[in-house]
């Protein structure tokens, strides 16, 4: 388990990321984490959930993220970990062995790196620590002002560690590498002096004296433009020494100083870096601004240009990264232009512009911008090409490759003659063929420093005769697909883009409608950009509808686009649009993955698995996880765990738009029936199928197979809502056989969360036995049904089904069904004050269950005639009738919820007749079983009985926390 705060607060595990959800609850995770193992007051949470006054609730608003994030912990077992969030006093703590959290051991790294003697090992030792950075620190959090500062305080620490590794290069004589590390900070800080001094003194050393007396012009020149300032001293005495030539000695200073220096100047920590978790923790307790947390004005850009990882910066070559123009006062003209103009209306993207940036850090990188149709990969690359053109003097090449385009692709020769016009070669000296002009653009190239974008690529094949030569260009590559070709062949470096956020949505929204007018709809705005998917292609066209019609309202647009049936028609405008870009995009598949991709459309649900996918296609898994990945190479299908993909809405709607038959439904319905009745047969072993299969059933090729109860119930909690909309799909057709089938197979999940709200989805299955003229189903689900409705308190809306039950499974034959019914029947009548009834009722479902040889149902029935007996008081026939319910077998972990209820029995039992000593031992080891398996019900029921005899705060706790987490699921 790891708690991240170095980029997007998260809690990795074992099976992959906890879903957090909401920002709010991402900042309380942050705010403890901040200050994990002490109290957090509630009046600090506050502070950082909400910049201006809080909401009334705001108290109950944290309780109920609090709740949620106790209960994403427990699922994750995260007290194996040591991990606890517990209340203290009007604060909270989050319990947890510290290095469990990033920040925590990129603090450790750092200061072990500083006390190293060894440069080579201190090098080591600060990739590492950097490493851990995915991003800008506490990403998905609000930002709130003690948030913000907090964030800006583990950026400082960043910083400092960056320049203290050029420090360790420049210790070990690779001042080339420590150039290249530094600048690929300094380029996204252009303010901070002390990235500036550094980088000019690293490219001193290296030789590269015009390129450090450049870097001071273009420094000089932002300080004047930007903040109305000379160079301080320390950026001053860089440049002297620079304009002297005189290059400082390779061992020039000792390890330590090196590290000092780099890590104290105007605006950067001064002496060794700070502990994280202290200046973090200050940063956002105290509400410090950003601002305030900065030692000068030249650490203000940190805080505006949000940080990357660094750990590919730390490891570059050698040579520089994003070139710089020739020395001088000013950088000569471009005198090569062909890029597009530049995108209007871009916004946000931060980010990725960063990410690009950094990718395109050091000698001739490739760099592989990718992600789905209308994501806004083009739009992103010419901005940051314009944003980036006085680096590139050499000239700056566009091609769209078209490769997923109705017009064709054009010829790598016409690319490459249009490149070698526009760099100045006469017509009549292009060569003919491909390889001799490939060969004349690198060696024309090799003395440039060329940008080259090539957009809309479609294989790796169509861009490796246009890479230039020059150990000084830079190639951008756009595509929809993830060309891992090109990544193996030429380590060309990935820069994923995906769906926009809302708030970055809505501003783009603004940009074309005007903020008046989104402002004045923003519910509306954001539940717009939440029907488009954030994909900024569906965003334009939408606020391109509105544009023209300025008297409808946002509002109206939602209504129109939540019909799904007219969404993606909505979302098309002449010869642009959502559709249009993915019809596109699958035209360019291969055969299997065109054909995996149109039976996707056929699937209710929201997640596929391979078996899913295979018996959409009618195929085999191995054959289906093939064609996913393929369509996940296309940005079509998202990963969201180990054999687990989703799409994204619009895309999944226009997969449901082609035509693929109509088979592919039943046969994953089938699917669902078979894995169902499997995970059920693993999770209560030695019971009785809860069903026959239907006599027009398909047998899938192949089902997923469970080992256990753990591997059964874990997939019944992460299919549950796919299981749902399957057995809406299957009653929308009109299979009502497989509609109930798939319901009742979910029944472990129901016994086991009794309380989740199951009465729709159980009424749903009741109308389908009827439609279906199944009597023994039709038993069998009212039973269930009655019992859930009397778990929530609605016994006499219960009775009325519970009564009806074993009469229809009598009719029908069903003994063990009847048995059931009779049991579920009598908790009914006990709610409702008749206990002797509710004991004959349950007495007699233990002789039919005998009848039959039904061991599980006899036990159960034994279990609820103790409970009966309890409640009249009848201590000795209540110990007798738990004993030898005890006796039934109940050793396999199915049976643990039965066992605990039997066990707290005995214990009750024995209490009522006078041995206090072996009841509370009997209820302790109920309840120590109880909290093992998770099973809430049975430890709040078996703790609640030891509180009556005794008053120990720990058993209080333990209770508690069962009751916490007991009320969570409901």
């Amino acid at each position: 388990m790891e708690f991240r705060l170095l980029g997007a607060v998260s809690v990795a595990t074992g099976v992959g990321v906890l879903p957090l959800g909401p920002a709010k609850r991402r900042s309380l995770l942050a705010a403890l984490l901040l200050r994990p193992n002490h109290p957090v007051p509630v009046e600090q949470l506050t502070a950082a959930l909400w910049d201006q006054e809080p909401p009334a609730r705001a108290r109950g608003v944290i309780q109920g993220h609090v709740s949620r994030l106790r209960v994403l912990l427990a699922r994750a077992e995260a007290e194996m970990f040591g991990v606890e969030l517990v209340t203290q006093g009007s604060a909270y703590v989050l319990r947890m062995p510290e290095c469990l959290l990033d920040a925590h051991r990129f603090e450790e790294l750092v200061t072990l790196a500083r006390d190293q003697r060894a440069p080579a090992d201190a090098v080591a030792m600060y990739q590492e620590a950097l490493s851990l950075w995915q991003g800008p620190a506490l990403t998905g959090a609000y930002p709130s002002q003690p948030l913000q500062a907090a964030a800006q305080a583990l950026e400082e620490l960043r910083l400092a560690s960056v320049e203290s590794l050029a420090g360790a290069y420049t210790s070990l004589g690779e001042h080339a590498r420590a150039a290249a590390v530094l600048r690929a900070e300094a380029s996204v800080h252009p303010l901070r002096e002390s990235l500036s001094a550094a980088l000019m003194r690293a490219l001193q050393r290296a030789g590269r004296r015009t390129e450090a007396l450049d870097w001071f012009h273009r420094t000089r020149r932002v300080l004047a433009d930007e903040l109305g300032v000379d160079p301080g001293r320390e950026l001053a005495d860089a440049y002297a020494l620079a304009l002297r030539g005189a290059g400082e000695e390779a061992g020039d200073g000792a390890f330590a100083g090196g590290l000092a220096s780099g890590a104290s100047s105007r605006g950067a920590p001064g002496g060794s870096a700070p502990a994280v978790s202290a200046s973090a923790s200050t940063a956002w307790a105290s509400g410090a601004s950003a601002s305030a947390a900065s030692a000068s004005r030249a650490a203000a850009p940190a805080a505006s240009v949000p940080a990357a990882p660094v750990a590919r910066a730390a490891s570059a070559s050698a040579a520089a990264p994003v070139p710089s123009p020739a020395a001088g006062a000013a950088p000569p003209p471009v005198t090569v232009d062909l890029l597009p103009r530049m995108p209007r209306g871009f916004h946000g993207r931060a980010g990725e512009l960063t990410a690009l940036s950094r990718a395109a850090a050091g000698e001739a990188p490739v760099c592989l911008v990718t992600g789905p149709a209308g994501v806004g990969k083009t739009a992103l690359v010419t901005h940051w090409a314009h944003r980036h053109r006085e680096q590139f003097p050499g000239g700056l090449l566009y091609a769209d490759l078209r490769g997923f385009s109705e017009t064709g692709e054009p010829t790598l020769l016409e690319v490459l003659r249009e490149f070698l016009l526009a760099l100045g070669v006469a017509p009549r000296r292009i060569p003919e063929s491909l390889g001799a002009a490939s060969a004349l653009f690198r060696s024309l190239s090799a003395d440039r420093q060329l940008l080259v974008v090539l957009d809309n690529a479609r294989a790796s094949e169509q861009v490796r005769e246009l890479l230039p030569g020059g150990a000084r260009c830079v190639t951008v590559v756009t595509s929809r697909y993830r060309l891992r070709g090109l990544i193996a062949s030429d380590a060309a470096r990935p820069v994923p883009v995906d769906v926009l956020e809302p708030a970055d949505s809505t501003a783009l929204l603004a940009a074309v409608l005007g903020t008046e007018r989104v402002f004045a709809e923003e519910v509306a705005a954001r539940r717009l950009a939440e029907l488009c998917g954030g994909l900024p292609l569906a965003l334009r066209v939408a606020a391109a509808r509105l544009a023209d019609q300025p008297e409808s309202s946002l509002s109206a647009m939602c209504d129109e686009l939540s019909d799904e049936s007219r969404r993606l028609g909505l979302l098309d405008v002449e010869d642009t649009g959502v559709r249009a870009a993915l019809r596109l995009t699958v035209r360019r598949l291969p055969t299997d993955a065109a054909r995996q991709f149109a039976q996707l459309g056929r699937h209710p649900g929201m997640y596929v698995d391979r078996y899913t996918a295979a018996a959409l296609a009618d195929t085999d898994p191995a054959t289906a996880d093939a064609a996913l990945d393929k369509l996940a190479a296309a940005h079509l299908v998202m990963r969201a765990g180990p054999d687990r993909w989703t799409m994204h809405d619009l895309v999944r709607l226009y997969a449901r738009g082609l035509r693929s038959g109509t088979d592919a439904l039943l046969r994953v319905l089938d699917l669902t029936v078979a894995t169902a009745l499997g995970a059920a047969d693993a999770a209560e072993p030695g019971d009785e199928s809860c069903f026959t299969l239907p006599a027009d059933f398909q047998q899938p090729r192949a089902t997923r197979e469970f080992a256990d109860r753990e591997q059964a119930m874990a997939w019944y909690a992460a299919e549950r809502d796919d299981l749902t909309l399957a057995a809406t799909a299957a009653d929308t057709a009109g299979l009502h056989g497989r509609t109930w089938r798939i319901i009742l197979g979910m029944w472990p999940q129901i016994v086991w969360r009794v309380r989740d709200g199951w009465t729709p989805l159980l009424r749903t299955a009741l109308e389908a036995t009827r439609a279906d003229g199944d009597a023994r189903a039709e038993s069998r689900v009212l039973a269930l049904l009655g019992w859930v409705l009397t778990e929530e308190g609605r016994v006499d809306e219960a009775l009325g089904h519970l009564e009806a039950a074993p009469l229809l499974a009598a009719r029908a034959g069903d003994t063990r069904g009847e048995a059931t019914a009779l049991i579920n029947l009598s908790l009914a009548q006990a709610a409702l004050g008749s206990p002797d009834e509710a004991a004959e009722g349950c007495a007699l479902a233990a002789e039919l269950a005998h009848s039959v040889g039904d061991r599980h149902t006899e036990r159960l029935a034994l279990c609820h005639l103790a409970r009966h007996r309890l409640d009249a008081r009848e201590w000795q026939a209540a110990h007798e009738t738990a004993l030898a319910a005890l006796d039934l077998d109940g050793s396999s972990e199915a049976s643990v919820p039965a066992r605990v209820l039997l066990l707290t029995a005995v214990g009750e039992a024995l209490l009522g007749m006078g041995d206090e000593t072996e009841g509370v031992r009997r209820l302790e080891n109920a309840a120590l079983e109880a909290e093992s398996c998770g099973f809430d019900d049975g430890a709040v029921k078996a703790l609640g009985a030891l509180l009556r005899v005794s008053a120990d705060a720990g058993l209080q706790a333990r209770y508690d926390t069962a009751m916490v987490r007991l009320m969570a699921r409901t």
